[in-house]
């Protein structure tokens, strides 16, 4: 697999598959990624072109490659669960307070199993965990629990 360097763009991967299919992935700089095929008859057309959000891509690479090979890991998708990282924005109403502070569990029913801080991760954070702006919160809980807990961290 080949790649390209775009400036102010991010990076594009080109992959010829075993059926002859010349495929590109770009890796925007936003986290998003736009895949392409190209026709057989025309390489500098697209066949086909999609664009999607860093969260879908992760979707469909967790689709086509599972992290959880492994029986004994737990498949949370099949459980209606989904693990997810989630920003605590420096300007937040929680920066600098405590994790149980923002009720996050008793309101969404989602658990917080690690917080990912600069080159630190913190497993297993308690209600007396500070938070900080520019922590990463790894999470767990249904989707619906989920968007309701990033909401909760949004808040200003």
């Amino acid at each position: 697999m080949g790649h390209t360097p775009l400036p102010g763009i991010g990076v594009r991967y080109d992959l010829n598959t075993r059926e002859g299919r010349r495929l590109s992935v770009i890796a925007h700089l936003d986290g998003s990624r736009t895949l392409s095929e190209y026709r057989a008859d025309d390489p500098d057309a697209t066949a086909m072109s999609l664009r999607m959000t860093a969260d879908e891509a992760g979707a469909v690479i967790d689709a086509v490659m599972p992290a959880h090979h492994s029986p004994n890991l737990l498949a949370t998708a099949e459980l209606g669960l989904v693990a997810e990282r989630l920003e605590l924005p420096a300007m937040s109403h929680w920066n600098g307070r405590l994790l149980g502070d923002t009720r996050m569990r008793t309101e969404t029913g989602v658990s917080v199993v690690a917080v990912l801080r600069r080159t630190e991760a913190i497993p297993s954070p308690g209600p007396d965990f500070r938070l900080a702006g520019g922590d990463t919160l790894i999470v767990i809980g249904t989707h619906e629990g989920v968007g309701v807990a990033a909401g909760i961290l949004g808040r200003r």
